[in-house]
């Protein structure tokens, strides 16, 4: 029986393929701000690929050096601008270790609600962006729909929305205001039940699993070797958090709490649905997994409020006495690092014994994790490189601050 096959008319080629360099961003939407990422692709596959930073450079560390400490925390509101409480945390404690501050109690439970209220805000926005970057719109308008009550939240403690300086060197700059603590009890008591629809909508969501299970696989000695933290170093097993195993001076703020770190250990996927699309064998430390412990620490921080509402209420003293805007620094130098909504971030702090610090600089959480991404991207699909980025859940105004 003759075939197709046989036909005079039809050719056969040799079809070879040529290796192209392909620009994503830096205005694409899955590069989760101003980088560009250069893939060198053989068709479909992703053979390296090349981040280049830089272009949000605004010398915020240098600006550190012009200014007090307490006149710099608004450019640590900019970093990390999803999650500007902690950022100004962080350089708040590095000053006050210099400083030999000590803390007042209730400033202290004030701090870890604040805290842990930004991380839920960040972890909203991550989880809402990555489902845009698979293709998914609802769960964006789900996630901000939430936020924007904790802003609401922020804005009645602080008066901003996004860029805060609230917290700062000696404290806050104002106790909560009358009736916040009930106003965040509430949204809590709300939040808790919608949490479920995340889930429903991207957790054990059929597509979504397929996009992210066994794909961007980072090994936890991988993870190690490249300085990742946060929920990219935990989602591949790796049981490390600051909260616990940080500074003492940072982790003091969380004497008394009762939390269990949240990590990825058996690298298993959700049970109620056959996906045929994922490898049988559960792959720890992928896109998935990364995703789920940012999912999971939402849970663990709304417990984390509860317990310091309750700490807050009962506490004696104020909220701390914000220093001098001109308040001088002894000689010397301090390091510390947090557990920011994205990682490990640290602030270093050089002084002359003036008021101005001699040196200011930042250590990011998304620098180190993004450094990562051509390790993950090798050998994978050109689909699959929005999957991974948006799985670091880095922010550039913090890698190029």
């Amino acid at each position: 029986m003759a075939t197709h096959l046989d036909d005079p008319r039809i050719v056969e080629f040799d079809v070879r393929t040529d290796e192209m360099l392909v620009n994503m961003g830096p205005q694409h939407p899955s590069t989760h701000g101003v980088l560009r990422v250069v893939l060198r692709t053989d068709g479909e596959v992703v053979s390296e690929v090349e981040p280049h930073i830089g272009y949000l450079h605004r010398c915020a560390e240098k600006i550190g050096e012009n200014l007090t400490p307490r006149q710099w925390i608004p450019y640590t509101d900019r970093m990390d601008y999803l999650a500007g409480m902690n950022m100004n945390l962080g350089w708040s404690l590095v000053v006050e270790k210099l400083l030999n501050y000590q803390l007042p109690e209730k400033a202290r439970h004030l701090r870890v609600i604040i805290a842990e209220m930004g991380r839920i805000a960040s972890h909203l926005v991550g989880m809402g962006a990555y489902g845009l970057d698979l293709g998914t719109f609802s769960p964006f308008l789900y996630a901000f729909r939430e936020r924007e009550k904790i802003l609401d939240l922020f804005e009645e403690a602080c008066g901003a929305r996004l860029t805060y300086s609230y917290l700062t060197p000696g404290g806050a700059t104002a106790d909560l205001p009358r009736g916040w603590l009930q106003k965040c009890e509430a949204f809590l008591a709300q939040f808790e039940p919608v949490i479920a629809e995340y889930h429903a909508l991207l957790t054990t969501n059929a597509i979504f699993v397929q996009r992210t299970a066994g794909i961007g696989v980072l090994s936890a000695e991988k993870a190690i070797d490249y300085g990742c933290s946060g929920p990219v170093l935990r989602g591949s097993g790796v049981d490390h958090d600051l909260r616990r195993d940080g500074e003492a001076r940072y982790t003091e703020m969380y004497d008394g709490y009762a939390f269990e770190i949240i990590v990825e250990k058996n690298g298993s996927y959700p049970k109620d649905h056959d996906y045929p699309a994922v490898p049988r064998e559960a792959v720890l430390g992928d896109c998935w997994h990364r995703f789920y412990v940012r999912m999971l620490e939402v849970v663990q921080s709304i417990d984390l409020v509860r317990t310091a509402i309750d700490r807050y209420s009962q506490a004696t003293g104020d909220w701390g006495t914000p220093i001098k805007l001109t308040q001088k620094l002894p000689k010397g130098e301090a390091y510390l690092e947090t557990e920011a909504p994205r990682g490990q971030m640290g602030f270093y702090l050089v002084s002359d014994g003036g008021s101005i610090p001699w040196r200011a600089r930042a250590r990011s959480s998304s620098f180190c994790n993004l450094s990562v991404t051509s390790e993950l991207c090798r050998g994978c699909l050109i689909a699959d490189v929005p999957a991974i980025i948006g799985s670091l859940d880095i922010v550039m105004g913090e890698i190029d601050r």
